[in-house]
């Protein structure tokens, strides 16, 4: 069955929604071992979350690049979750989908949060036809976030290298059996509707 277009895909459980961020080790090691994000975790700039971890990986390059070479699991609640996209806004204008590009802008300006929809990837890096959400966090969506709607903080960067050695090495059936299982998030009918046309 074709994977919507459109869809939100995460490891989750009925309370929480687990998502990806990579850091330099000097926030995402004490962020692991203390189950919060340090002093030195900047909440004055917008966070990027992401759902997918293959889109993790691409992003930080299985945790290679510098300053992402920490790869963090971040469980959050599910209430959380649902409140930074209910109160998002899409990061670019979409003729249809918003009055016009003035409208879109105020929207844009006055939203705590803001999504992306990126070509999903597969083990190798490369792009899938359907969409994966990255979703930004500023202002009271950013405060909420470290303060309120972290759940645990699990360092995966072993996870990241294992998996990358696997593909390297052609291994992709190993690959595949490591990665965290990804179901779609149950949402309401309509909820995204002002995320995507």
């Amino acid at each position: 069955m074709a994977v919507p277009k459109y869809q939100i895909r995460a490891r989750q459980t009925p309370s929480t929604v687990t998502v990806y961020q990579a850091y330099a080790p000097q926030i995402g090691l004490p962020a692991a071992r203390d189950g919060r994000f340090p002093a030195l975790w900047r909440r004055d700039r917008m966070t990027w979350i992401k759902p997918s971890f293959l889109w993790m990986m691409y992003r930080c390059g299985w945790g290679l690049k510098e300053g992402q070479e920490t790869v963090l699991a971040i469980e959050i609640t599910r209430e959380g979750f649902e409140w930074a996209l209910e109160h998002a806004c899409l990061a670019h204008y979409e003729h249809g989908l918003h009055p016009d590009r003035a409208t879109w802008k105020r929207q844009l300006k006055r939203a705590p949060a803001r999504v992306q929809w990126d070509p999903e990837r597969d083990l190798h890096l490369r792009p899938l036809p359907h969409r994966s959400l990255q979703l930004g966090l500023t202002g009271e969506a950013a405060q909420r976030y470290v303060d309120e709607w972290v759940v645990a903080i699990t360092d995966v960067t072993a996870l990241a290298h294992d998996l990358h050695a696997r593909v390297r090495d052609g291994d992709a059936e190993g690959a595949r059996r490591l990665l965290p299982e990804e179901r779609p998030c149950p949402l309401p009918d309509g909820f995204l509707d002002h995320l995507r046309r």
